[in-house]
């Protein structure tokens, strides 16, 4: 059966050395983290339940489609700052205390900018995602042997992409009342990647300060509270581095 690869929600609108020979800055506080842009979010239900496989769809189709939404998404929210994000303002791929660097097909080391990084990204998981051969459409085609490991180097790119628009570009983010977004779609690709185990922990370690906050589940509803009687009781109430990859 196969399943329809579109959004769930819209929009308005291997690296281990020093750049250039330049010590990177020292890490600065994470404006992401803080409890009045961490509560903002464009939904409320429980990301958990969105991205549970159904028993109806086959698990090859469901990680395509999801693959395929999270790669328009992260391509949109980018384009959103794309203008702030230039080879001056990000002279290397960044997020927190990591230095990212493109490695290509021949797996030749490339040192680039943030943006020609993520247009690196983007046109490789374009290209992976419209070949029927990778991603098949048409009825009967068989995923290939290769498919789990081009989904799990899909969604490590994504991540690279997503951990750079926090550490980067939130304060742009936040001008353009966007945060609501990025949280809601980071938090959704990071629920999705750790129920599939499609991203190591170890690369995502970077930003688990945010995905605790932010993919905690949703608290229930509290009921009213009950009067309170007078004699009623009260209720009981990473170290400064620099990684290369």
């Amino acid at each position: 059966m196969r399943f329809k690869r579109n959004g769930s929600y819209t929009l308005n609108r291997k690296s281990k050395t020093k750049p250039n020979g330049k010590k990177p800055p020292a890490e600065e506080k994470k404006q992401y983290l803080e409890a009045e842009f961490t509560k903002v979010r464009v939904v409320d239900f429980d990301l958990k339940e969105l991205v549970l496989l159904p028993r109806e769809i086959d698990l090859n189709e469901w990680l395509a489609s999801n693959t395929t939404t999270f790669f328009n998404l992260i391509n949109l929210q980018y384009s959103t700052i794309s203008e702030f994000c230039t080879g001056d303002t990000c002279q290397a791929m960044t997020a927190c205390n990591t230095i990212y660097y493109w490695y290509d097909e021949r797996g030749k080391k490339t040192k680039c900018t943030a943006p020609q990084y993520v247009d690196f990204v983007m046109s490789l998981v374009q290209k992976l995602v419209t070949e029927e051969e990778n991603f098949p459409t048409k009825y009967g085609k068989e995923f290939p042997n290769s498919f789990d490991s081009l989904v799990k180097k899909i969604c490590r790119y994504l991540f690279h992409v997503l951990a750079h628009l926090y550490w980067a570009h939130f304060k742009e983010t936040v001008a353009l009342d966007l945060q609501g977004h990025l949280n809601t779609l980071y938090a959704h690709f990071i629920v999705f990647v750790r129920e599939f185990n499609l991203v190591e922990p170890k690369e995502t370690c970077i930003m688990d300060d945010l995905s605790e906050i932010l993919c905690a589940p949703v608290p229930p509803t509290p009921a009213p509270a009950a009067p309170s009687s007078p004699n009623s009781a009260p209720s009981p109430s990473s170290h400064n581095h620099v990684t290369e990859r």
